[in-house]
């Protein structure tokens, strides 16, 4: 709302996005209240805040991007089309993320061990690839390569050390090799 207030933006693609992100902001805190993940209660450093804060302020770039003229202000408008793409993309990505961060949540509280059913059934980290689909859909409005660079980087150095600590972490688990043998990373075939 600020980039569109300060850049006298406000086409619906900059409305689009503020209701996408604000959303899912909005839900993000909904699902923190409901079901607490403790990563993010640990305490840090001034230093580490700042660290975090900077890097965080990377996701700022689509919208500074989309809303003001640093692409040129005749670029065109994303399609009606691209607009609802992106809408379907990231309510599929929301729900996908925030469904299995609470059947994992749940599951775990009263069972602990590996999780195989429901949003685990075929993906092993249905949440990462919820994350990534709404975030795709953030990028998908901006039309420019530099959204799909810092995703990438996020994607690889933060998302894909994560998975694979989780998996290294799962694998002391007897079924975990079977387990893996049937399901992707992300997508429920096999080539990742």
């Amino acid at each position: 709302a600020l980039l569109m207030i300060l850049f006298n933006n406000y086409s619906t693609a900059a409305w689009v996005y503020l209701a996408l992100h604000g959303t899912y902001g909005f839900c993000w805190l909904l699902k923190h209240v409901a079901f607490r993940d403790s990563k993010w209660e640990n305490r840090i450093t001034f230093g580490g805040a700042v660290f975090t804060f900077l890097l965080l302020a990377t996701y700022w770039v689509a919208p500074y991007l989309l809303i003001s003229d640093a692409l040129g202000a005749d670029r065109p408008a994303p399609s009606t089309g691209l607009l609802a793409f992106c809408i379907a993309l990231f309510v599929l990505g929301l729900t996908i993320m925030t469904a299995s961060d609470c059947q994992k949540n749940f599951t775990l509280k009263f069972r602990q061990g590996l999780i195989t059913d429901g949003m685990f059934k075929y993906v092993r980290h249905p949440n990462y690839l919820g994350e990534m689909m709404l975030y795709a859909s953030f990028a998908m409005l901006v039309q420019h390569w530099i959204p799909w660079i810092i995703l990438a980087y996020w994607w690889t150095t933060i998302f894909l050390v994560n998975m694979l600590m989780i998996e290294s972490s799962l694998s002391r688990y007897p079924e975990w090799e079977s387990y893996k043998a049937k399901t992707g990373r992300l997508l429920p075939w096999r080539f990742f």
